[in-house]
């Protein structure tokens, strides 16, 4: 059985201190709470709230959002604009005798442009902020206080996996069927992860833990592909070291995030912070795989 811990409800009149995301609102001070969003005040009436978001955070949040989107636009654009136009062959071997047969050498079936895909990730990202900034800035917010935020899920699904393929093909691993494993385990990852705020609404009674267990188990697999790759090469340029390993760590970060939040650990038991820390997450580990692949692979010195 996956371990649970209680989420006690507040049952005085101000924002709980509650450990586990929670808190309740009571009507007299709805007003302050919800500020310019009316909404926001009939919510906390109806249901509690996550942790730390009001007025205050969400024009914070929407002020973040806004300057994501302009970094990840001109890093995007940027890295589009400078490549040399580097690719990386995707392979297949298909087996030509009884099972247990030697498969003939793998053959090219199609290259992946390595800029294009660095910029897409990046520019996916400007999309995602931007969205949630401008035309589904009201749905964004009330999935906020909700304690979910469903458009982080969609746009990490892409670009995350697009940014593990990338890392796994810098480590040899450029057979197509060997992309699937890597792109389906990534991608159920993120699920996870948005099965587990979507299991742990701000008025649960106990916290769950098994969406992010389950997501742990998925999202681990491609590393040991990727350690076992780089461990038995003979050769690895320093750059893909620098890749592996900063990204492994920034990776498993998403992870940590998330489950301070559900144990409520000092800052992150406002929802509101751990938002905050994922949007500084998600630009620095873009940010820093983008122009360690260029600096690598697609600048005109390499």
């Amino acid at each position: 059985m996956a371990p649970t811990r209680t989420a006690p409800m507040s049952t005085t009149s101000s924002y709980s201190s509650s450990q586990h995301g929670t808190t309740t609102h009571s009507s007299s001070e709805s007003g302050s709470a919800g500020g310019n969003r009316p909404w926001l005040n009939v919510l906390a009436r109806q249901q509690p709230l996550a942790t730390g978001i009001d007025a205050a955070r969400l024009d914070n949040v929407w002020a973040w959002n806004v300057g994501l989107t302009i970094l990840h636009a001109v890093q995007g654009v940027a890295i589009m604009a400078l490549g040399t136009g580097f690719r990386i062959p995707i392979t297949a071997a298909f087996p030509d005798g009884p099972p247990g047969s030697a498969l003939p050498a793998p053959g090219k079936q199609f290259n992946v442009d390595v800029g294009v895909m660095v910029g897409v990730f990046l520019l996916l990202a400007a999309l995602d902020h931007g969205l949630t900034a401008s035309v589904f800035r009201g749905r964004y917010e009330k999935d906020l206080a909700l304690g979910i935020n469903r458009f982080r899920w969609i746009e990490y699904a892409i670009s995350a996996t697009i940014m593990i393929s990338l890392i796994s093909l810098y480590t040899g691993m450029t057979q197509f069927v060997t992309q699937l494993g890597v792109i389906g385990c990534n991608v159920s990852m993120i699920m996870f992860g948005h099965l587990q705020e979507k299991m742990n609404p701000p008025s649960r009674t106990e916290t769950t833990y098994t969406p992010f267990i389950f997501g742990c188990f998925a999202g681990i697999i491609p590393w040991i592909g990727l350690w076992f790759q780089i461990i038995g090469s003979s050769t690895v340029p320093g750059f893909v070291y620098g890749i592996i390993i900063s990204e492994f760590i920034l990776f498993f970060s998403f992870g940590v995030n998330q489950l301070l939040q559900y144990l409520g650990v000092g800052w992150w038991a406002s929802y509101g912070f751990g938002e905050k820390v994922y949007l500084v997450l998600s630009l620095v580990a873009k940010s820093v795989l983008a122009w360690q692949i260029y600096g690598g692979s697609l600048s005109d010195d390499e």
